[in-house]
């Protein structure tokens, strides 16, 4: 029995780094800068060492061992990195890193508790790569050693929010008109116009927050102009501590940072990403788009429980709005194990039972008012 619940969890421990190791090799392929793309390659490596050692423990107990394969999450999650790029990804795979030292935790093989300390540190890692958007800058390395605390956000978890938003509101709209009146038209004017408020107030707010950004960083690189010209030996100076804090020695940093403050056309973009950690082609992506995006995916959650008012009317068109809003629903729970690690039906019907509650509850208050009014 002991044999049989040890060999259940070295396929489950190597399940994992041949998960980490596949999405890491995708990084590394998906990533345009040389260093993160090698971080990304040892990394992979790294988790592939892993697997390799939990596969010599399963061959000990004369166990069969299939052909390495990610599971279908991890192969979600390379196709959205080969789509979307790295950064996508990036907060959703730190987070699983730490929850994946995590549970090697109490686990009494010696290579559980190395990997553990290996995860933890992958894990910290990522964190910093995810918040950056310069790869991982001198100020980044200090929060690899715990001086200063990272955040950042998470594409992928705004994707799915986004959608979720759009649905189980406007569902919970829809129900509540519906239970208030038997005119389709009235539903549907109402779904609509919550439709284009709430994806308009979305891209809006979204538009907001990353023009706001812009400006920010653009003013930052305009300060970091202005101290580059008032005082240049300062900022090499800050440059060679930004190198040594790389591991650089210390006169071979100070090589490099004269070197780089040499060269006067590209000193700024180069102390933009190292000190400030701000890459100067982006400063953090476009509002436009980010707006667009916004509205966008809001609508497509908005659009499950509205559309059968299109095609059919009364109890009818209410129980299958019902009926695609909860295939909408299931659908979001699947994607938010992307993140969660849950399983895909327990986290599919929360989601379900969820948006469908919310939508019973405004139903029954939209037929009291109807009733009231009446």
């Amino acid at each position: 029995m002991s044999n049989e619940k040890d060999i259940e969890r070295y396929f489950a421990n190597r399940q994992k780094e041949i998960d980490g190791a596949a999405l890491y090799l995708a990084l590394a392929e998906s990533e345009k800068q040389p260093q993160m793309s090698e971080l990304y390659k040892r990394l992979s490596a790294s988790e592939e060492k892993h697997a390799a050692a939990w596969e010599k423990k399963l061959e000990d107990l004369k166990a069969p061992i299939p052909a390495r394969m990610p599971s279908p999450r991890a192969r979600v999650l390379i196709w959205l990195a080969k789509r979307f790029g790295p950064q996508f990804i990036l907060p959703t795979i730190a987070g699983n890193e730490k929850a994946d030292s995590n549970a090697y935790d109490g686990q009494p093989d010696e290579e559980a508790r190395k990997f553990s300390r290996d995860e933890k540190s992958h894990a910290r890692m990522l964190s910093v790569a995810a918040n950056s958007t310069g790869g991982i800058s001198g100020g980044n390395v200090a929060q690899l050693e715990g001086r200063h605390r990272a955040g950042g956000g998470n594409a992928l978890r705004a994707a799915v929010l986004g959608a979720n938003d759009g649905l189980v509101s406007i569902l919970s709209l829809v129900m509540g008109v519906a239970g208030a009146t038997n005119s389709n038209s009235a539903v549907l004017i109402a779904g609509l116009a919550g439709l284009l408020a709430g994806a308009g107030s979305m891209a809006l707010g979204e538009w907001l927050s990353v023009q706001s950004s812009r400006e920010l960083y653009e003013n930052q690189i305009k300060i970091e102009a202005e101290e580059i010209a008032e005082n240049p030996e300062a900022e090499q100076e800050e440059l060679a501590l930004i190198y040594q804090s790389k591991g650089l020695p210390e006169d071979r940093a100070r090589e490099l940072a004269s070197h780089m403050m040499a060269d006067k056309g590209s000193i700024l973009d180069t102390l933009a990403r190292e000190e400030l950690g701000i890459d100067p082609e982006e400063l953090g992506g476009s509002a436009y788009e980010a707006a667009f995006t916004s509205f966008f995916l809001f609508a497509v959650g908005a659009v499950f429980p509205i559309f059968p008012f299109l095609f059919w009317s009364g109890t009818t068109a209410i129980y299958i709005s019902l009926a695609v809003s909860g295939v909408g629903l299931f659908i979001i729970g699947a994607a938010i194990t992307l993140m969660t690690g849950r399983s895909v039906w327990f986290s599919g019907t929360r989601q379900v039972l969820v948006g469908l509650a919310a939508s019973i509850l405004t139903f029954g208050i939209g037929k009291l008012i109807g009733v009231s009014l009446a």
